[in-house]
């Protein structure tokens, strides 16, 4: 198979693989093709290393010591925090390390949930990733809140104007994602925010998917919060972010409470440290916040246009080389979409397409990509999804279509 997508001449492929330890291997006797990573990315050796390091040759707890180890590893923590805030141009104090991007809005909501009254509304739509919906929802449960879902067009992306129409004067925030993990549609982010800030409301984006494919400006979109994991930024697993304005942080009550979160405790009397630390509570994701700041600092290093640019070729030579399949259903074809490509086979539940996939060494997910609201949107149960990152190759994706037409072989005897 070939079509006429290429990668970009300044975007070495090679030069990216022989940093990731995983990606020589193989999976049932062929080379392992990983499409997998909007759920969870590879690492590269920068990561695997500062964590090694981190473990090998400087360790202790944060903020709490006056020994060398305490001091070296509280500097290497607050060294990743500073990554964190030049990769997304926050200021400082605006930056929360969280275990994440799920604890990022509960946090948000749990705590901004502590004012709001039965009737207030949230809007939030079709398209969120469940992370982006269960908090809301137990405001609805716990306080009388009212869910407003935004839709979702037939392309899998939000009506946005049908979503501005339901702001209003009882709207309290809006809660959106930045780019969905199922159709990989990117939202115009700075006119929702304009719309909520208009209606007084705050606005909130999930940001796991779009941080990773394209760069991120806080500020230049007007979110109030800003919430990414870090596993799926080819950092480790058990770190979040949450970005927060530090006007809308200073009002917030904590979320958790325990060490370093407080200014004074009596037993009649407490007080509460400043954010960021007011929201961190106990013995931080230390190591894992070490292992995200290697792997902003290693993302900076490189062209991101060039990695937008080869991952889109990527999307598109799939789909020119599954043109024509009318057994396969695509799930989301917004203009200007990301690298993700959800899909349905007829005749087949996605989790057999799945194994079968796997039988070739291609790793798609399969299931409702904890979006179930959106599976209904679409009148599906569940769909298979591939996602392209930067490491993938073009061979992959020529891999992974070949693959899939032979899969729908064994559903059509």
């Amino acid at each position: 198979m070939s079509a006429p997508f290429r990668t970009p001449a300044t975007f070495d492929v090679d030069a990216i693989r022989a940093e990731f330890p995983i990606l020589p291997r193989q999976v049932n006797g062929r080379p392992l093709t990983y499409l997998d990573s909007a759920a969870s990315a590879q690492k590269p050796t920068a990561v695997i290393r500062a964590m090694t390091a981190a473990m090998e040759g400087s360790y202790a707890n944060v903020h709490r010591g006056l020994h060398t180890l305490a001091n070296e590893t509280t500097d290497a923590y607050e060294a990743a925090r500073e990554s964190v805030r030049r990769f997304i141009n926050a200021d400082p104090g605006e930056v929360i390390f969280t275990k994440g991007g799920t604890e990022s809005i509960n946090l948000v909501a749990a705590s901004l949930g502590l004012e709001l009254q039965a009737g207030d509304e949230i809007v939030i739509s079709e398209l969120e990733h469940h992370a982006n919906i269960l908090p809301w929802h137990f405001l609805r449960e716990r306080k009388g809140v009212v869910l407003r879902w935004a839709p979702v067009t037939d392309d899998g992306a939000i009506d946005v104007e049908a979503l501005k129409a339901l702001i209003g004067s009882r709207t309290k925030g809006v809660a959106v994602t930045h780019m969905s993990n199922v159709t990989g549609w990117r939202s115009p982010a700075r006119e929702i925010a304009d719309a909520a800030h208009a209606a007084g409301a705050w606005v909130l984006f999930d940001g796991a998917q779009a941080v990773v494919h394209g760069e991120v400006d806080v500020k230049a979109i007007g979110a109030d919060f800003y919430a990414f994991t870090g596993h799926k930024l080819y950092g480790p697993t058990g770190i979040g972010v949450l970005y927060g304005k530090a006007e809308r942080l200073a009002g917030m009550p904590p979320y958790q409470g325990g060490g370093e979160m407080i200014g004074v405790v009596t037993t009649d009397h407490i007080t509460y440290a400043e954010p960021p630390h007011r929201f961190e509570a106990g013995t931080p994701p230390i190591l894992e916040a070490i292992g995200l700041g290697a792997a902003i600092e290693w993302l900076n290093g490189l062209d991101r246009a060039a990695i937008a640019a080869h991952e889109d070729a990527l999307y598109r030579r799939t789909l020119e080389n599954l043109k024509g399949q009318n057994w396969l259903r695509i799930l989301g074809d917004a203009p200007g979409k990301g690298a993700i490509l959800s899909f349905t086979v007829e005749g087949a539940h996605a989790h057999d397409v799945a194994q079968i996939l796997d039988r070739y060494g291609v790793a798609v997910r399969a299931g409702t990509h904890c979006a179930e609201p959106l599976m209904k949107r679409f009148g599906v149960t569940s769909s298979a999804r591939a996602s392209f990152a930067l490491y993938n190759t073009l061979d992959e994706a020529d891999r992974f279509a070949e693959s899939l037409i032979k899969a729908r072989s064994f559903f059509s005897r």
